[in-house]
């Protein structure tokens, strides 16, 4: 059995053998089998969940909380794991909040217990991390190069946003452009056709922060070719990657994406042009894939409409149009990924498992990158409304997804379209 862990008002995390680790899946607890429990993987970080009660199991299976702190006096939290890239969680957290506490930050929380000497947490291997160990990242030389490159291009806004993401908020695409190598970021659109309840550039007031701030600007597209051409022509493994965290929706920028497609392609054959999408602006898309994208990772939550709706909140067009600019993109040839953000006790649904085979089946797509969703659990089961109601289980729903679908990669992050 898995211990129960939890954290004291200092920070500190204890383990609490008295009780077992109890998990959650939607709207329902559940004792974790060790199937869906690994070793704490190198990155992974403990936080704890707060204004939040531990839920843990009793030796006579009864789920009761932590109500004291086994250790002394004061209050103790639940506690979360956040995984790092090539893990999908397969458990949230158990906890009881209070109300009116507000909704927790947008992070992705996965359950976490004690076992023979160490941590462990509710998730699995779903890729091969090495492109997204923090290791490789921020490292000694980074603010360097960052200085070097803006000295380079000081006029170029693109940079200088990428400059604030890499070093004030530790984005990884961000600091590949001033690494020179594998996936870059390249933010173009301040505009967004969305009202995404995650959106981690912008929320409303009423909601959680936002962790980063979109751009508010559009560029020129001298800047795109500043950070483009480059990358293509001399990163390994090369990918520049239209639509990023700190921007809105880029296919609201087609005819800048487009021209900046067209000249970059004289400049230079190498690489990939993706672009990161929710899809939504079937107009853009067409014409963006006209003028040579090699691939487009559509962001999904859902393939039934009520659901997207709820998450999106879509301005100006329907899941409807998302399915054809998929099949847009796969008729210009273009390599077609599904972002899908991924909570237990959702996308592991039977019906929902069925929705996306359907969809994936009859549109072409080439690649599903699960992904799991920061966003408090509870926030998000008050506006889907969903049932109490046992799912396949995160683990059976990727088993699912590769037996039924043998010609689609199933992963976590993207890959050039030319598999380099």
């Amino acid at each position: 059995m898995f211990a129960l862990v939890y954290a004291d008002e200092k920070g500190c995390v204890f383990d609490y053998p008295s009780m077992g680790l109890v998990g959650r899946s939607g709207r329902v607890f559940v004792e974790p089998v060790a199937e869906e429990m690994i070793p704490l993987p190198p990155g992974a970080t403990l936080t704890l969940v707060p204004d939040s009660v531990p839920l843990g199991l009793m030796p006579d299976g009864q789920f009761t909380k932590l109500s004291g702190n086994p250790n002394g006096a004061g209050r103790v939290f639940a506690v979360g794991a956040l995984l790092p890239q090539g893990y999908t969680r397969t458990l949230l957290p158990a906890y009881l909040r209070p109300g009116n506490q507000g909704w927790l930050p947008l992070l992705g929380y996965a359950a976490v217990g004690f076992h023979k000497g160490g941590f462990y947490v509710a998730a699995m291997a779903t890729d091969d991390p090495h492109k997204w160990d923090p290791n490789n990242f921020n490292t000694v030389d980074l603010p360097a190069l960052v200085e070097k490159r803006l000295a380079q291009h000081p006029h170029n806004r693109i940079l200088q946003q990428l400059a604030k993401c890499s070093l004030d908020y530790g984005c990884l695409t961000a600091q590949n452009v001033f690494y020179r190598r594998w996936e870059g970021g390249l933010p173009v659109s301040p505009h967004c056709n969305a009202r995404c309840l995650g959106c981690i550039s912008q929320q409303p007031a009423e909601c959680c922060p936002s962790p980063q701030t979109r751009i508010g600007f559009q560029p020129r597209l001298e800047e795109v070719l500043d950070v483009a051409v480059p990358h293509l022509k001399e990163a390994p493994e090369a990918i520049v990657s239209f639509g990023q965290g700190c921007e809105g929706e880029p296919s609201l920028a087609a005819s800048l994406i487009s021209e900046a497609i067209k000249k970059v392609r004289q400049a230079t054959s190498r690489g990939t042009i993706n672009i990161n999408t929710n899809a939504g602006y079937t107009e853009g898309i067409a014409a963006i894939c006209a003028a040579g994208l090699d691939a487009m990772r559509v962001s999904i939550i859902s393939p039934t409409e009520k659901i997207y709706d709820a998450y999106y909140r879509p301005q100006g067009y329907r899941l409807e149009d998302v399915r054809k600019s998929i099949v847009i993109a796969k008729n210009h040839g273009v390599l077609v990924s599904l972002n899908l953000l991924t909570l237990p006790g959702l996308n592991d649904r039977e019906d929902e498992t069925e929705a996306l085979l359907e969809l994936v089946r009859s549109t072409g797509v080439d690649r599903i990158q699960i992904r799991n969703l920061n966003i408090d659990p509870d926030q998000l089961q008050e506006v889907l409304g969903l049932p109490e109601e046992e799912s396949l289980g995160i683990l059976r729903f990727i088993e699912v997804l590769r037996q039924e679908l043998p010609g689609v990669e199933i992963g976590n992050y993207s890959r050039p379209a030319g598999g380099e």
